[in-house]
């Protein structure tokens, strides 16, 4: 590997991302991936391309999911032109139902000019046929898509291995930096050590960890969703419902998910009974029919969760050559079009596409 190269470290949606836009711009690019690429929370969550509550989050992650909303479309095109894997960016619209804070959720749209409506009950009912008696309320955003999570992350991988300038390395474990004085100049890994100028930190839940070996805290922790999944016919549930926190995301080919929950476990994700049984009495809320139909897919993935939901991105200023792209609790592939471009922005000195101050490290890190 060339010395002038970046290294990121992690195979989920924000580094393999991450590593392609770096690539697309000219930069020579090593991914190192304990495991095999896409496999923990960005194949784990549901897809959906907004968070279940924007009008609840900091400005700072609105700025990131509206560049990134944007930008789906785009990049679904773009990766089925090149690898023939369709990401399968479904615009489907979602429907909150029982909001407490519905005053609050159009007076967020109306200052964003968002399309954010009131509707009747009866109508969601016309609209949604599937949908559980019992509701009172509801609010509807017709724009908001689903990205088929899986199908994303096959593309990236695709992408990623037909460029001359980009290494892939699967199962294998970044163990602690490489450091000339304070500047971080690569990784140590069990066979050695890679040397790199600039190391990209985006290992999700394992990022806090790691960066702990440099005497840092990183307020990252693991916070396991369970989900499960259903096969129903293609036409059963034509758009996203939400209520009481969870949800139900339907897929072209019919698969409805339903999730999720929110454990402090640790790096515990271990599916469970009880996460099942909870899950299915929600769907069953949402969807009656669904008791009906059979699960066929039930699994836990590890959120990185941080304060707020902000994510870091950015250089460590204790440590020159290390960059972070971490961080982003439950909105890791909603945010990640843009959290990716962004820090391309701050590596290659190029215009931010949004003020990269409220995700800096700098004054965000303790010490361990």
């Amino acid at each position: 590997m060339q010395l002038n190269s970046t290294l990121v470290v992690g195979g989920g949606v924000i580094g393999l991302l991450g590593a392609l836009e770096l690539a697309r711009a000219g930069e020579p690019v090593l991914l190192l991936e304990r495991a095999d690429v896409g496999l923990e929370s960005s194949w784990a969550g549901g897809g959906i391309v907004s968070p279940l509550y924007p009008w609840r989050y900091d400005a700072a992650v609105g700025a990131l999911a509206r560049w990134s909303q944007d930008f789906y479309p785009k990049l679904a095109h773009r990766l089925l032109a090149t690898t023939e894997i369709d990401p399968e960016v479904h615009v489907t619209g979602l429907y909150w139902l029982d909001l407490q804070d519905e005053l609050d959720a159009l007076g967020w749209a109306g200052q964003g000019a968002y399309q954010v409506r009131r509707v009747a009950l009866e109508m969601v009912r016309e609209a949604v046929p599937p949908l559980g008696g019992g509701f009172t309320s509801a609010i509807h955003m017709a724009a908001i898509a689903n990205v088929r999570n899986p199908r994303l992350l096959k593309a990236l991988r695709a992408a990623l291995t037909a460029m001359s300038n980009v290494t892939l390395l699967e199962r294998t474990e970044v163990q602690g930096f490489l450091c000339d004085g304070e500047r971080v100049a690569g990784v140590l890994v069990p066979s050695g050590e890679i040397r790199s100028e600039r190391v990209v930190l985006s290992a999700g839940a394992w990022s806090g960890r790691l960066l702990a070996t440099l005497g840092l805290q990183l307020p990252v922790e693991p916070v396991k969703g369970q989900m499960i999944l259903y096969k129903c016919e293609p036409d059963f549930l034509p758009a996203i419902v939400l209520a009481k926190g969870r949800y139900a995301i339907p897929r072209k080919d019919g698969h409805i998910l339903v999730g999720s929950t929110l454990e402090h476990v640790g790096f515990d994700k271990t599916p469970t009974e009880e996460a099942l049984a909870s899950l299915k009495a929600s769907a069953e809320e949402l969807l009656p029919a669904l008791a009906d139909a059979e699960v066929v897919g039930h699994w836990a993935g590890l959120r990185p969760g941080s304060p707020d939901g902000i994510p870091f991105i950015g250089e460590v200023p204790q440590f020159p050559g290390l960059w972070l792209n971490c961080g982003h609790y439950r909105n890791g592939l909603v945010l990640a079009p843009a959290s990716c471009e962004l820090l391309k922005n701050l590596m290659l000195g190029e215009a931010p596409i949004v003020d990269p101050a409220p995700y800096a490290p700098a004054g965000r890190l303790g010490l361990v």
